[in-house]
């Protein structure tokens, strides 16, 4: 039998975190990094702003997914620098002098956010179906980059850093621009939570593809989402480079309701 991969996971006691650990745990020999230990993940206790910390963490790992940030879309400025900004920045660097040969990085749909201003987009947003036109085309990786935030401006940031790292120090690097995790696995309490909901089985696989994406798939980015009715998001490009198979799909009926607490 081949030796398991290892792979560290920064971010590991948080919600992707988890079910990453939960469906891959045997699969791999998974590390989480993060500020509190992971159950059932040897886990080691740290800050991203630590590089030297992060350093020796990443020796001898074959992969780092990195999934560690602020993740509040309205994550203030004096937050979103050092855990972020400076920890993207570190978890690169750290990785590069470890000799890790993939970064996974969980980039966002936030960081082209700002097209839910503009229809035909918003009418998904806001669940007024009805006024959308026929054949209207999802958006694509082609789109510039336009975020909704710090938050989403950290993630196109990362986007970029990965492919520095990949064109002048060889670090191989595959961005997901995940669309919404939920806590629950049920995105039926808004219509945006139906368009971009990413079930957990799906994260779990798209995570893996990454991890074992050939090593001539040195840099990319792929919006990820399940494969629901109402897209926003084209995940026609992670289909076919990746040969991600959406087991999952939201509907179009919700029941309007307060974001869940744990999602927030």
């Amino acid at each position: 039998m081949p030796a398991k991969k290892k792979v560290m996971v920064t971010g590991g006691a948080g919600r992707i975190g988890r079910v990453i650990g939960q469906v891959h745990g045997d699969r791999y020999d998974i590390t989480s990094y993060d500020l509190k230990e992971s159950p059932g993940l040897r886990s080691i206790v740290g800050n991203l702003t630590d590089l030297a910390a992060l350093e020796q963490a990443f020796k001898g790992q074959d992969a780092v997914v990195h999934l560690a940030a602020d993740i509040r879309v309205e994550s203030p400025w004096e937050s979103a620098l050092p855990n972020n900004f400076i920890g993207t920045y570190n978890v690169f660097e750290a990785a590069k002098r470890a000799g890790v040969k993939r970064v996974v990085f969980a980039s966002s749909q936030h960081a082209t956010g700002g097209f839910y201003l503009d229809e035909p987009y918003k009418s998904i947003v806001d669940g007024r179906f009805k006024d959308l036109p026929k054949g209207y085309e999802p958006l694509d990786e082609t789109c510039p980059i336009r975020p909704d935030g710090y938050y989403g401006a950290s993630k196109a940031f990362g986007e970029a850093l990965g492919s520095y790292y990949k064109d002048y120090h060889g670090l191989s690097s595959l961005h997901l621009r995940i669309g919404w995790v939920i806590t629950a696995d049920d995105p039926t309490f808004s219509p945006f939570a139906l368009s971009l909901w990413l079930s957990h089985r799906d994260i779990a696989q798209i995570v893996g593809l990454c991890v074992d994406a050939p090593a001539s798939l040195k840099y990319d980015i792929f919006y990820a989402t399940s494969d629901n009715k109402w897209k926003i998001w084209s995940i026609e490009k992670a289909k076919r480079v990746l040969g991600y198979k959406p087991q999952d799909a939201a509907g179009e009926k919700w029941t309007q309701k307060p974001i869940p607490a744990a999602d927030r």
